[in-house]
């Protein structure tokens, strides 16, 4: 009797442990093995703090929400992809490039540098920048530094495959490109039409090698409504509030050709798959009806110099905003991290049918 109900005992702490075991493992391990990044300061980490760039946020008040405080993210805390790094499941965020070493790398990394754009000439009114094409360039440094990890290129082809990547570039070509004209030429040369199709253009011919070099799961990010900026506004609104059109229609017209080009890419390269994410139509909704998401204050920085806190950054050790979650907005041109958070979440689980095409990560995740 003894022995029996010591053995049920023994039986009983087994099924225990196996169960802890098991949801321990599901708890612990991310969705994909790794998840890389490519974009502009919209989110990045850190990559522009050590060149000689006037794009950086390696100071307070940026990060002052954020556990690591300033670390180079142009937010008050987390960017959209520090959110969806941890709805994939992932312990801890990504490192940039300019960190990531050794073993690190298999996680992913976020090679995306503030002022990049999609051509190489964009933003370098702001000084050094890493551009579409210098980041692609980073990103087939790391697969040659995980094939000599994982011993062979099958076995990195095999778990570059497995992993997300997510691309958002094309702000920039806008803001620091096409609507300066007096340091660019580009709106000069181009109608809003013709602009937009050359930057597909590019566009696809990086997004091409880096499926030639294993990437396989893309989420292209949409441009976000740049005209809505209170940077924009500042300058272009009569008062102060009501979003400039010229500005809109142009960043629609790139986000229709993008989204043109997911379905481009799924039929020419099929055992990839791409997804579109529509970051344009989630500020839409929350520039709509802003008090549905907690919003007061959606034309003005949280902090920032001039009219609608609009005409530059935050400056450093400047005092900001005490109500952050209120505003849309942390400085200038980039979402708070209230923002983020709700354009990281409707990326990764869409809210509405509109908010992913053909579907959202977390189904890019399952593939």
């Amino acid at each position: 009797m003894g022995t029996s109900l010591a053995s049920r005992w023994l039986e009983a702490c087994l099924v225990v442990l196996v169960v802890t075991n098991f949801w321990y493992k599901v708890l612990a391990d991310p969705q994909v093995p790794c998840y890389f990044i490519f974009g502009d300061s919209l989110v990045d980490n850190g990559n522009n703090n050590n060149i000689n760039s006037l794009a950086k946020a390696n100071y307070l008040p940026y990060g002052v929400d954020f556990s690591g405080g300033p670390t180079g993210r142009f937010s008050n805390g987390k960017t959209t992809v520090d959110v969806i790094s941890e709805l994939l499941g992932f312990d801890g965020y990504i490192p940039p490039y300019a960190n990531a070493r050794g073993e690190d790398i298999l996680r992913g990394v976020n090679y995306a540098s503030a002022a990049a754009g999609i051509r190489d000439e964009t933003g370098q009114q702001l000084g050094g920048r890493t551009s579409f094409s210098g980041q692609v360039n980073n990103y087939k440094t790391t697969v040659q530094q995980v094939v000599n990890i994982l011993g062979n290129e099958d076995s990195a082809a095999n778990y570059l495959s497995k992993c997300v990547y997510s691309i958002g570039l094309g702000s920039n070509d806008y803001l620091n490109n096409y609507f300066m004209p007096l340091v660019y030429s580009s709106s000069r040369r181009y109608t809003p039409e013709q602009y937009a199709q050359v930057l597909i253009q590019q566009y696809g011919q990086q997004i091409r090698t880096l499926y030639q070099f294993g990437a396989r799961k893309m989420a292209l990010i949409g441009v976000g409504q740049i005209g809505c900026s209170p940077n924009e506004l500042a300058q272009n609104s009569r008062d102060g509030k009501t979003c400039v059109q010229r500005i809109n229609s142009a960043n629609q017209i790139f986000n229709n050709q993008l989204k043109a080009l997911v379905d481009q890419l799924n039929t020419e390269l099929t055992d990839a798959k791409f997804i579109y994410i529509n970051a344009y139509g989630i500020f839409q909704d929350v520039i709509d009806n802003p008090s549905a998401y907690g919003f007061k204050v959606t034309n003005a920085g949280c902090c920032g110099v001039g009219r609608n806190n609009g005409q530059i950054t935050c400056l450093p050790f400047q005092r900001p905003c005490p109500n952050r979650n209120e505003y849309l907005f942390w400085d200038a041109f980039h979402p708070s991290e209230a923002a983020n958070v709700i354009v990281g979440r409707r990326s990764y689980a869409a809210q509405k049918a509109s908010d992913a095409y053909p579907f959202d990560i977390s189904r890019l995740a399952q593939l």
